[in-house]
């Protein structure tokens, strides 16, 4: 049995490779590739490689190489037709049952991109011609020289409502096919005849992933209407799925480009002709998830550089909403908001165009950021019925989040920035009261408190038992600096994943930059468990990652526990470690049961107080959970 290439093409684009292997090999993301040790034979160190924007792996040892087609076949012992069902069930893709009509429709689309190939090189060659001049001299103004049209490939179509028609005919291509290609428009009056879609424009072919051309763009010259023109969709070309200039920032990809998305065909080129080789364009509509799934196979956090003006903001606003039912780890969008007025094509062309853009680039804002600014600018929050109406709308909004471990950091991050927002709108009689922990002396078991003893520091542990080492840091950063110690600890012992491995894996950071390194920490321990701490620590910084690792390991983190310094026996390394995630969890449950009774005392109605009641026996389980004793 035999499917239609095109059917084949959209299955490989669909699946992540690296999804696919990484749910029987354990991979460590190296650069841009994924290495791992090799399924198809023995060894102990990794020579499996996955490129998931080339869409192959290879192993360097024993020579196995494919797609992810042939990676089902070959680990499951599948045959080729099993093999695609299992990944199109996979995707939610139908499989095309073997026909007459299949084996024809494949013979038609190879024909069709014969087809477009002619209509290509037909709209070039009439820029070049006489009735071309005008669009030649367009092309001139706009900046372009004639390498950079030769190599997209720019064409015009002449204002004659037959002249692709006639042209095509010369090449014995039937008037069905050239209809079928979205060359042809077959007026709904049968006594018409079809004439040419595109008239007196200047030609943009839009090539598919492996550059043929699929279907063309055309600005009109002059006023006339549309302004752009796109071709229909056909068997070859859906507007939704491809990119203009996806095959050239394929290729730009692989060599560390920044992924750029722009609006326009023109932006695309002038970025281009500036070294930015990674620029696409979505094709006349907003992006779409299957936009932002091709963006994601070339970067992890692509760049959507949009128009300031009213129309560019609502394409901001849009792609975010498509955006964030298909996040998932490691895979997000950046957001870069042009000055009004500006379109990158208008930049290029002006003096300092190239360092106020560099600069628009490098202020990109992240999604999350995006988010919370499309739900709270502007609100105000200075009563419990708007402050309710803020908290209902953001969680509706992640709510969204597919992914489970994505939505519970959007989660944690706005959580913490709800109540630093609502902090500063409540009055003076409402700010919570210093907490136990601040308080010195004896030690608390439910607080974690400190005590001093001679001229010593220390922390008491729930048992009662003195941990010396660790200094009381002040107040106003006591969260961060708990969170660093707990990260620096195992950075500089590792071998203490197993012990604390799970509970960390849990825990939030109330610091990003700090939970971001929490989070890459845990991966690459995960991915190779015999690291020691110094080879770690060049991991991370490869990672782009030394500036949090200095921040955590190196500065005053370690001046207030000394039990999490690399010379410090495990046993000690431990117990240090247990007193401060017992301490940190205790202080998180104060800061909500302090927020819940601000709720209360800011509305006193029944359903606030059954509010508070399940919050605050929440947060009793909780503690109870964690300050339990041994027997």
């Amino acid at each position: 049995m035999s499917f239609p290439q095109s059917f084949l093409d959209d299955l490989r684009a669909r699946v992540d490779l690296a999804d696919v292997v990484g749910s029987s090999v354990k991979l460590i993301k190296r650069g841009r590739e994924y290495s791992g040790l090799c399924p198809f034979h023995s060894e102990k160190s990794p020579s499996f490689t996955v490129n998931e924007q080339k869409g192959f792996y290879h192993c360097f040892g024993c020579g196995a190489h494919g797609d992810v087609i042939s990676f089902i076949m070959n680990t499951r012992g599948l045959t080729f037709v099993e093999a695609v069902e299992v990944l199109a069930n996979q995707v939610g893709m139908d499989v095309p049952k073997p026909s007459r009509e299949a084996q024809e429709r494949e013979k038609k689309a190879k024909t069709l991109y014969d087809v477009m190939e002619v209509a290509c090189v037909f709209f070039e060659r009439n820029l070049r011609m006489p009735e071309g001049r005008e669009g030649l001299d367009y092309f001139h103004a706009r900046g372009l020289d004639d390498k950079t049209i030769s190599d997209f490939r720019l064409g015009y179509a002449s204002d004659n409502r037959g002249a692709l028609k006639a042209a095509l005919k010369r090449e014995d291509i039937d008037e069905r096919t050239m209809i079928e290609a979205g060359l042809l428009i077959e007026p709904e009056d049968q006594n018409r005849q079809s004439y040419d879609r595109f008239r007196g424009r200047v030609m943009f072919p839009i090539l598919d992933r492996r550059g043929r051309v699929v279907a063309f763009g055309g600005r009109v010259m002059g006023d006339g209407k549309p302004k752009y023109l796109n071709s229909p969709d056909t068997p070859l070309f859906h507007k939704g799925q491809l990119l203009y200039g996806l095959p050239q920032a394929r290729e730009a990809s692989q060599h560390g480009a920044e992924i750029i998305v722009t609006e326009g065909y023109m932006d695309v080129i002038a970025l281009h002709r500036a070294g930015y080789r990674g620029a696409v364009a979505p094709l006349g509509t907003a992006v779409t998830e299957e936009q932002i799934g091709e963006l994601w196979k070339m970067a992890n956090e692509p760049i959507l550089c949009l128009d300031g003006d009213a129309a560019g903001k609502r394409a901001a606003v849009r792609a975010a909403e498509r955006a964030l039912p298909i996040l998932r780890p490691g895979k997000s969008l950046l957001f870069s908001i042009l000055p009004e007025g500006d379109d990158p094509d208008s930049l290029m062309a002006a003096d300092d165009g190239m360092t106020r853009f560099r600069k628009i680039l490098d202020q990109a804002v992240p999604m999350a950021e995006l988010v919370w600014r499309l739900d709270t600018a502007g609100r105000p929050t200075d009563t419990p019925e708007r402050r309710a109406a803020l908290e209902a709308d953001i969680h509706a909004r992640i709510g969204a989040i597919g992914d489970e471990a994505v939505r519970h950091q959007y989660q944690a991050m706005f959580k913490d920035r709800i109540w630093k927002l609502f902090r500063g709108t409540r009055d003076d009689a409402a700010r919570p009261a210093r907490s136990n922990w601040q308080k010195s002396g004896a030690g608390n078991k439910k607080t974690g408190s400190y005590g001093k003893r001679g001229n010593k520091n220390y922390v008491w542990e729930p048992a009662g038992k003195a941990v010396p080492g660790m200094a009381r840091p002040a107040t106003g950063n006591r969260r961060h600096v708990q969170d660093g110690i707990l990260i620096a600890t195992l950075i500089n012992h590792p071998a203490l994943l197993d012990d604390i491995g799970e509970r960390l894996g849990v825990y939030v950071c109330i610091d990003s930059d700090l939970d971001i390194l929490r989070r890459a920490v845990l991966k690459l321990l995960d991915g190779d468990p015999g690291l020691d701490s110094e080879t770690l620590k060049g991991h991370l910084k490869r990672d782009g990652l030394s500036e949090t690792v200095l921040r955590a390991v190196e500065s005053d983190v370690m001046a207030h526990a000394a039990f999490a310094r690399p010379e410090t026996p495990l046993t000690r390394a431990l117990a240090g470690w247990e007193q401060v995630f017992s301490m940190a969890v205790s202080s998180l449950a104060d800061e909500e049961a302090k927020y819940a009774v601000r709720q209360l005392a800011a509305d006193v109605s029944d359903e606030e107080w059954e509010r508070f009641s399940h919050r605050r026996d929440d947060l009793a389980r909780r503690r109870e959970n964690v300050f339990k004793l041994d027997d």
